[in-house]
């Protein structure tokens, strides 16, 4: 009898271990499989809107161009001296002009700063948006993955209801359980396909979102290359207080602002400054002469200093002074992200590990127990179905800790200036 027992309670826990294995996944044959970096690199090269970001650019450059180049020759035409009002056969001068306007020297040195300093705040903003794409993409990555993951859980709460469905409704043909037992199995089984059907829209939408950040038709299969991990242990803190605010975009692109305020400062307070002009004149009527030559200057009258000052300079003045506390808040908020994404991805490294060593195992050995000893007959439906939902809910936090410890991890890259992969 004893020996009966036993080969029982051996068989009953294999059924259940065998029940545990998930079945492996069916894609579709042209699906994709991703990495993690693949993924990042094909939204790197891909998503539209880091193009926006270099015609955004590109425009920047176009507009210093403009900003330094040389005013275009002015040529003129007239007819003077006519003896009547558009009587221009008898014009007595037929003078034909070809004048240029040379703006003060010091102005294109003063305008290319100002150009250069807007292609900087550009550029600067471009490093941040493939920043924040790539911390976006590693994200959506983390979301497939779990999203994948509890949907296998899903399916293997699915066969461990549909086996004790099978056991209890044996029990009950054998009168062993009451039929209320068998009721609840059946609603455990019905949970666990709802379930299934939701987590299968949870993959579908996380996929999507990945196709559209890597710039690819909406809807194109992916299958994951990577799984859930604990992530690697962080860098010490301090080391990466220094490294953003050397390397975060926001402060090179506020910095290049600042530069180019400081030019357009200096611009505005050369208003008084003469503009050259060269010309070359030719009268074409009856008796006329050669080619006459000018060149002189155009000095502004500063009559009204005043309204110079308050206006164009009293504002670039204010501009520079809005940028400077500008930069001293940022600063500060980037001292804050840092320290904030790091005490996310500290904690939630730390989850991870605790339910992976803890929580973990300690579900795992009660709904082992809580299965054999149902089996023998030694508990109820209520202990099995108690210690299967326990199981089940502590997978899906260790899952739900593992993106969140990997998502947190790519947010702390993204305050410090970093792409994911290369956060050390």
């Amino acid at each position: 009898m004893h020996n009966l027992t036993a080969a029982l309670a051996v068989a009953c826990y294999a059924t259940a271990l065998s029940a545990q294995t998930p079945e492996a996944p069916r894609y579709r044959a042209d699906s994709v499989v991703l990495t993690r970096r693949a993924a990042i690199v094909a939204a790197l090269n891909n998503n539209p809107q880091l193009e926006v970001g270099r015609e955004q650019t590109a425009q920047a450059r176009a507009r210093r161009v403009s900003a330094i180049a040389l005013p275009d020759p002015v040529l003129s035409y007239s007819l003077d001296n006519q003896p009547g009002f558009l009587d221009f056969g008898l014009a007595g001068e037929r003078n034909a002009a070809l004048t240029v306007a040379i703006p003060f020297p010091d102005k294109f040195r003063l305008r290319n700063s100002i150009g250069n300093a807007d292609i900087g705040s550009f550029e600067a903003g471009y490093t941040a948006l493939r920043q924040q794409i790539a911390a976006q993409t590693s994200r959506s990555y983390d979301s497939l993955l779990v999203a994948v993951k509890h949907r296998d859980d899903f399916r293997l709460t699915r066969d461990l209801a549909a086996d004790f469905l099978k056991k209890t409704q044996a029990r009950f043909d054998a009168g062993t359980v009451p039929r209320l037992d068998v009721i609840r199995a059946r609603v455990a089984l019905a949970q666990a396909e709802n379930d299934l059907i939701a987590s299968e829209r949870d993959v579908s939408v996380t996929i999507d979102a990945i196709d559209r950040l890597m710039g690819r038709p909406v809807g194109t299969p992916v299958i994951p290359g990577d799984s859930l991990s604990v992530p690697p242990a962080l860098p010490p803190l301090e080391a990466l207080m220094g490294a953003a605010q050397r390397d975060r975009p926001e402060l090179a692109q506020i910095a290049s602002e600042r530069a180019g305020a400081r030019a357009s400062t200096n611009l505005a307070r050369e208003y008084w400054m003469p503009d050259f002009a060269l010309g070359a004149t030719r009268d074409y009527g009856p008796g006329g002469s050669g080619a006459l030559f000018s060149a002189g200057f155009v000095l502004p009258l500063p009559f009204l200093h005043w309204s110079h000052v308050r206006g164009e300079i009293g504002e670039n003045v204010h501009r520079e002074r809005e940028l400077s506390a500008t930069q001293r808040d940022l600063q500060a908020q980037v001292a804050q992200d840092v320290r904030a994404a790091y005490a996310s991805a500290s904690t939630a490294l730390r989850q991870a590990v605790y339910l992976r060593d803890e929580l973990l195992p300690s579900a795992r050995e009660a709904y082992r127990v809580a299965t054999v000893s149902y089996s023998l007959g030694g508990s109820s439906a209520l202990d099995v179905l108690d210690a299967q939902r326990s199981l089940i809910d502590a997978q899906t936090q260790y899952a739900d800790a593992l993106a969140a410890a990997n998502s947190s991890r790519a947010d702390l890259a993204l305050a410090v200036g970093r792409l994911p992969e290369t956060l050390p």
